[in-house]
């Protein structure tokens, strides 16, 4: 088993992230409320997740140049508990990432899911989308969030309620290339669950890592969830990622005549049954590798 992160600092100096950040403090010192205004008007099929019998909310995380807002769910009686970081949309930590966190814990999980953008600028706001990967995202580093993903694991392991032995991450559009990028990043990592995360380099910088280029320096189970019909990420491109991860622990499922954002139920993309069969997957996985 590989170095566990809480036994260090976040990795990355306040200089390698963007000009000034130290000086500027965060842009984000709060998490949304309800649900992204890019993604209004909201789906009638929007889960809601109780948190009768859990410890859930807004936390602040120490991370590299200052604090960074976090959301965390936990079983309340119990523990220490298997731990997963949920990685946000590209919409930030609004209602429905806060909603997965709450479905880890009713399953006996401690999740938390950190406000990624914290630095670069808050897109909860933001209506149109363009604007959220030109003005915001484009200007987030994949070191920065690695590092950020680090100090979470910290963060989990510093409040007694998780088992960070037992790590898993699972991440979702944004959040899906991000997860693929810190499964290589932390070897520590049991699993990782990615939903339609880019495997090229991405729209919002196309210099920037891409995940096909990093398989052969990945040592941690991966499973894979893309939508056949997805247009912003070509089904040939995933396939072709699905070959080189042959051989290895790591799996691609593709579902026939699904786009993107299958499991985002708060919106018209949602579908139902890959959503449910993914989430099935999901858990199954994380039995499988020792996350559960």
């Amino acid at each position: 088993m590989g170095r566990i992160h809480f036994d260090r600092r976040p990795a990355l100096p306040d200089t390698e992230m963007s000009p000034d950040l130290s000086r500027r403090g965060f842009m984000v010192t709060s998490l949304a409320v309800g649900f992204a205004a890019a993604t209004q008007p909201v789906f009638a099929e929007v889960i809601t997740t109780s948190d009768e019998g859990l410890i859930a909310g807004q936390v602040m995380v120490p991370v590299a140049g200052g604090m960074m807002p976090a959301y965390q769910a936990y079983p309340a009686q119990g523990g220490p508990f298997p731990t997963v970081l949920v990685v946000q949309e590209i919409f930030g930590v609004h209602e429905h990432i806060k909603d997965i966190c709450r479905r880890f814990a009713k399953l006996g999980y401690y999740a938390i899911s950190g406000e990624l953008y914290a630095r670069q600028g808050d897109v909860s706001k933001m209506s149109d989308i363009g604007d959220i990967m030109a003005k915001v995202v484009a200007k987030v580093p994949d070191q920065q969030v690695n590092a950020d993903l680090d100090s979470l694991v910290d963060f989990a392991h510093s409040s007694g309620k998780a088992d960070v032995k037992r790590l898993g991450i699972t991440g979702f559009c944004w959040g899906g290339r991000a997860t693929w990028l810190y499964a290589v990043h932390n070897p520590s990592v049991k699993a990782a669950v990615a939903w339609y995360g880019i495997v090229d380099p991405p729209m919002w910088n196309t210099n920037a890592t891409s995940v096909i280029r990093q398989v052969p320096k990945l040592k941690v189970p991966v499973l894979g969830l893309y939508g056949e019909k997805d247009t912003s990420i070509p089904v040939d491109h995933v396939l072709a990622l699905k070959t080189l991860l042959t051989g290895s622990a790591s799996e691609i499922v593709v579902y026939p005549g699904v786009g993107h954002a299958f499991n985002a139920d708060y919106r018209p993309s949602y579908d139902r049954h890959a959503a449910e069969d993914g989430w099935h997957r999901l858990q199954e996985w994380f039995k499988k590798f020792g996350v559960a």
